[in-house]
């Protein structure tokens, strides 16, 4: 039997409405429960590519499909189905966390898909235990540190039972501890993870695949350490790893 996969794109082109370009007949597919990277120079388009995920761009030519079910713009109710498979955690814990508790924000999105009561709290309490802050569930979230705060914004996320995890630069501002302490989360998820990032020693930690996005195609698709071993391919695509940095993990 075959598993429909959680992503799958065919020939996807975006122009914004500038004449710009972003797009250029994207083709991917990332299986369920893969983690993959989603490597490239800045303006290659891989925020463009995340925005038709969950509909924030609406689909010019070509599709996307979220575990099967097709993106489209037009339909309301099955936009709203899509946002929930698809859930973004952004760079900035901060443009994430708005209300008065840490409870209260991983609340949030299940309370507004109708969630009540005693399956409410199971929920919001699963999620924050996935992520290590229950504990830290009455606190207010500017109290907490950076690093803990970036883990309640994937609580929220969490929250919402999502086919696709997007994080967005997971790992820019941490120290080491914190740095240390999502890729535990991460490595425990059960969830299909794209994983947009500069960083590529914590690609390689975290995402046995890679696909490299510059100037709106895909150029790379493979195994992250075979990727990230090609020095010319790298420099082709203004990536580069630390210096001193070995592949052997």
């Amino acid at each position: 039997m075959t598993t429909i996969p959680s992503l799958l794109i065919k020939d996807l082109a975006f122009a914004y409405p500038d004449g710009n370009q972003a797009l250029f007949g994207v083709n991917l597919e990332i299986r369920k429960g893969e983690r993959v990277a989603l490597l490239g120079p800045n303006g290659a388009g891989k925020t463009t590519l995340v925005m038709h995920m969950n509909g924030i761009h609406p689909t010019m030519q070509g599709e996307v499909r979220i575990a099967g079910e097709i993106v489209d713009a037009k339909d309301k109710e099955g936009l709203k189905r899509i946002r929930s498979k698809v859930g973004i955690v952004f760079q900035d814990p901060d443009d994430q966390l708005f209300m008065p508790t840490v409870g209260e924000d991983v609340a949030f999105g299940p309370y507004n898909m109708g969630i009540r009561g005693a399956e409410l709290d199971s929920v919001v309490d699963e999620a924050l235990v996935q992520v290590g802050m229950l504990e830290f569930k009455d606190r207010a979230p500017h109290h907490l540190s950076f690093g803990q705060r970036r883990r309640v914004a994937v609580a929220t996320v969490l929250a919402m039972k999502p086919e696709i995890l997007v994080m967005d630069e997971p790992s820019s501002n941490l120290d080491p501890a914190s740095r240390r302490e999502l890729a535990d989360v991460v490595r425990s998820l059960d969830v299909t993870i794209v994983m947009v990032t500069h960083d590529l020693p914590y690609a390689l930690e975290l995402c046995e695949r890679a696909v490299i996005l510059s100037g709106g195609i895909i150029v790379a698709d493979a195994d992250t350490k075979k990727i990230l071993s090609d020095t010319k391919l790298l420099a082709a695509n203004r990536l580069e790893l630390p210096v001193g940095f070995s592949l052997t993990l």
